[in-house]
């Protein structure tokens, strides 16, 4: 008859069969497989190069849209005036 003394004890089963394992090494993993990700789509796809002339192009663009944006180019500028009379920051 064995007792207490003569059992051996119970050999925990090994750390890849706990689920918060993973958990815990899944995050990290997924943060540097994404940086992998990012970093391949950068080199593959750069940025475009702008010219000299960006600026005098979109100004150009920019004059032909204007029409077009003055219904909405009034509605801002009317929401940030102050009535006259009025000090800022006053309830009305």
């Amino acid at each position: 008859m064995k007792t207490n003394s003569q059992t051996q004890p119970a050999t925990a089963p090994p750390w890849w069969k706990f689920g918060h394992v993973w958990l815990v090494i899944a995050g990290p993993a997924i943060v540097v497989v994404a940086g992998f990700v990012t970093a391949f789509i950068a080199v593959n796809n750069p940025d475009p190069v702008l010219t000299g002339d960006y600026f005098k192009r979109a100004d150009t663009r920019i004059k032909t849209v204007q029409p077009a944006l003055a219904p909405a180019l009034q509605g801002r500028n009317h929401a940030a005036t102050v009535p006259a009379g009025s000090a800022p920051g006053s309830a009305p």
